[in-house]
């Protein structure tokens, strides 16, 4: 069965990686999301920089801070090796996941380079030892990504009841987690939701070609099938 899911899979990356439409979308994808990432550092910075004061908010001025550092941190690189795994099963799902978290960075960019909101007063340390707080510590506050690339996870899976529902828990419980550590404003974390469905729909306009093969049943690999 091993032998013969690799066997498949091998043939798909071949098929794939041969198809000259499919290399050039796949190096777009990544360029993208390459510039996007770019593009979210100077943001982040930005923001950080000129960071002003806080404001109340009607969950965090009410509720104690908790410690969810290894929550926070750690949290999404378990679900981001689950989600690269799902995309090396099924490669022709690749670029339109790439493209699709590749916009949703570069707008959540804007936003970010646009709200200057500082720091809650009881918001938790993360820990500075590590070195993944350095990819997620800052004030880069609206809107939460904890929230909303779990989400667009959820809407590009959709049609995968299972996958749908355990990204659409994923983006609540990390909601929770930003929230029970005073490190998102509420605002953050709901509005996270409408501004993912909007960019997830926007991906699905500009990258048609990309999402029809995404959602392309054809992509399932059966690890049973006989060998000829």
């Amino acid at each position: 069965m091993t032998k013969q899911y690799i066997k498949n899979l091998s043939k798909k990356y071949a098929d794939h990686f041969n198809d000259k439409a499919y290399v050039n979308s796949f190096l777009v994808g990544l360029a993208l999301f390459a510039a996007s990432l770019v593009v979210n550092f100077y943001a982040t910075t930005y923001a950080t920089e000129v960071a002003s004061n806080y404001v109340t908010d009607i969950v965090l001025s009410n509720t104690r801070v908790f410690d969810v550092d290894g929550l926070f941190v750690y949290g999404p690189v378990f679900m981001w090796v689950f989600v690269i795994l799902l995309l090396l099963h099924w490669p022709k799902k690749i670029n339109f996941a790439i493209k699709s978290i590749a916009l949703f960075v570069l707008i959540r960019s804007v936003f970010i380079a646009t709200t200057h909101l500082g720091p809650f007063p009881t918001q938790m340390k993360i820990d500075n030892l590590s070195i993944l707080s350095k990819l997620v510590n800052g004030e880069d506050y609206f809107f939460s990504a904890h929230t909303g690339l779990p989400f667009l996870l959820a809407l590009l899976f959709w049609d995968d009841i299972y996958l749908r529902i355990l990204f659409i828990f994923a983006s609540v419980f990390f909601g929770a987690v930003v929230l029970l550590g005073h490190l998102h404003y509420s605002i953050d974390v709901l509005s996270a939701f409408f501004i993912t469905y909007t960019i997830y729909r926007i991906a699905a306009s500009l990258f048609k070609k990309d999402c029809i093969d995404f959602h392309d049943e054809t992509e399932n690999i059966n690890i049973n099938e006989k060998e000829n």
